[in-house]
């Protein structure tokens, strides 16, 4: 009688849920999605840049020049304003490829670029964090992982991850030198398309 009345509770829980998911045949939960029907990616392979770079300053006093999550424009030297939200909280986005906080701590932020309709998603995420070495050296640590997989072949991939690096060391630089106390350069000329 037990073993009865649990598979009837079973059976009873797997035609309700069946109903609140609006169908009444099996479905299996990581489905992946067929082809051209949305902005997901059946294969993905996903890449990571970690970079670094020493600074002659205390990772708050490098956090407190340049971690605020709209500072991106000026070490970047690029336009940036905060589109909703708080600068600094959960949630906030900037305009700066609609990217959103989703992550944070005393000396670290991580944000997320968000799915749009008209290009594959590429679950793009960066990291930034000001990591204490002593008392008055830092480490500054920028992380992006994105899914490459969309890109024509291996060796656009490859011109991808360069340019990526590229842009990130340079803005990893600036930071350097602003959080140093210096002056950065004029920004490089921009080409579409680029961070």
């Amino acid at each position: 009688m037990r073993m009865s009345l649990t598979k009837t509770l079973l059976v009873s829980a797997a035609v309700t849920l069946a109903c609140l998911r609006g169908t009444t045949r099996a479905q299996t939960p990581a489905q992946a999605p067929q082809a051209g029907s949305g902005p997901a990616v059946a294969n993905p392979t996903y890449t990571s840049i970690p970079l670094e770079i020493t600074v002659n300053r205390s990772a708050a006093d490098v956090w407190k020049r340049v971690g605020k999550f709209c500072d991106i424009g000026e070490w970047l030297q690029i336009p940036c304003t905060i589109t909703s939200g708080k600068d600094g909280e959960f949630g906030a986005v900037r305009s700066v490829a609609n990217e959103v906080l989703v992550g944070k701590t005393e000396l670290s932020y991580t944000y997320t670029q968000t799915v749009r309709n008209d290009r594959p998603y590429n679950l793009y995420h960066g990291t930034l964090e000001a990591r204490p070495l002593t008392a008055t050296t830092s480490k500054l640590v920028y992380t992006i992982f994105f899914d490459n997989s969309m890109l024509a072949d291996d060796p656009a991939r490859a011109t991808d991850k360069e340019r990526r690096t590229a842009t990130f060391t340079r803005a990893l630089q600036n930071m350097k030198t602003l959080a140093e106390g210096g002056t950065l350069p004029p920004p490089p000329a921009r080409g579409r398309g680029q961070e």
